[in-house]
């Protein structure tokens, strides 16, 4: 079995930890780094809580700390979802593991321009760390063999009318990355709220019995009580996880090639990525955006994964 070569860029974060979660340890994964970017809360939360999902999965990738704030705008967090630690819900050991020594974006740089141009990159945060790694060194954008992004929405946004949070809270990356020419797959909110989890979901995976089935348990009620709280939902969505899935199965998804371009004006639709649709401006696609899913296969595909963690 051919596995897909990643480094999974991530802003810890509940959804972000169930991505964490099936990348470890799926066959068909092999997860080279995590790197940790600010976005669901400040860089000292995010990173903690990647390294405490880390040391309570025994996940044996090393993680590196990135940008602590956007390229240009100024820094917005999502506490109202994520809670003030940015992973409120699961308690966790006292924390021993320890991130690397390098920053992130040199981490990208330097592995991207010493592979054979055969890794994909999964960012699922904002797009800070990527966006400056181009920037720095212009060289990675032909050495990117794929870009899984989870960010942006063809439809409505959730932070403002018009933009996802991921791309709001650093749109200047976002341009950079989808301007880039590196291939890309869009998955924003019209695909990724199709992943509505619920508690029988939580319940199914709890019971597989083991120390991820009680995490994914602890993340997802935390999920679902702030989700009905802010927006009146009775289940949450888990973003992040349709990009690992996507790599694993991608037939469980509907993608449409299109042209996007991120909105960078400051107006109010700052941050929005703008998805031609309809091809009405008659540019070539620069990616592929998730349309659809096959629910009862994505949910059966992440309790494979849960059941792969042996306490």
């Amino acid at each position: 079995m051919e596995k897909r070569k990643i480094i999974l860029d991530c802003d810890p974060g509940h959804d972000d930890a169930i991505a964490m979660m099936m990348a470890a340890r799926h066959p068909k994964i092999d997860l080279l780094g995590i790197t940790i970017v600010a976005g669901n809360q400040t860089l000292d939360k995010t990173l903690t809580n990647g390294l405490n999902v880390c040391q309570h999965l025994d996940i044996q990738v090393p993680v590196y700390a990135g940008m602590s704030v956007p390229m240009l705008r100024q820094q917005v967090v999502a506490d109202d979802i994520h809670g003030e630690t940015g992973l409120d819900g699961p308690v966790f050991a006292p924390l021993v593991r320890e991130a690397e020594n390098k920053h992130a974006v040199a981490y990208l740089i330097e592995t991207l321009m010493a592979s054979d141009g055969d890794i994909v990159l999964v960012p699922v945060g904002p797009l800070s760390n990527i966006g400056m790694a181009m920037r720095m060194e212009p060289r990675i954008v032909g050495k990117i063999k794929e870009i899984v992004l989870m960010g942006g929405a063809y439809g409505l946004g959730n932070v403002t009318p018009a933009a996802e949070f991921n791309i709001f809270a650093d749109p200047e990356a976002a341009h950079i990355v989808f301007a880039s020419g590196v291939p890309l797959v869009m998955m924003g909110l019209d695909l990724t709220n199709q992943t509505v989890c619920t508690p029988d979901i939580i319940e199914r995976m709890e019971n597989v019995g083991n120390r991820a089935g009680k995490l994914f348990g602890d993340i997802m009620r935390f999920t679902l009580k702030t989700q009905h709280e802010v927006y009146g939902l009775e289940g949450g969505p888990v973003h992040d996880a349709t990009c690992v899935a996507y790599l694993i199965e991608p037939d469980i998804f509907t993608l449409q090639e299109m042209f996007t371009e991120i909105d960078i004006t400051g107006g109010p639709s700052y941050g929005r990525t703008v998805c031609d649709y309809y091809g009405n401006l008659g540019k070539p696609a620069n990616g592929k955006v998730g349309i659809t899913l096959n629910r009862d296969r994505f949910w059966d595909l992440v309790e494979r994964c849960v059941s792969l963690y042996r306490d």
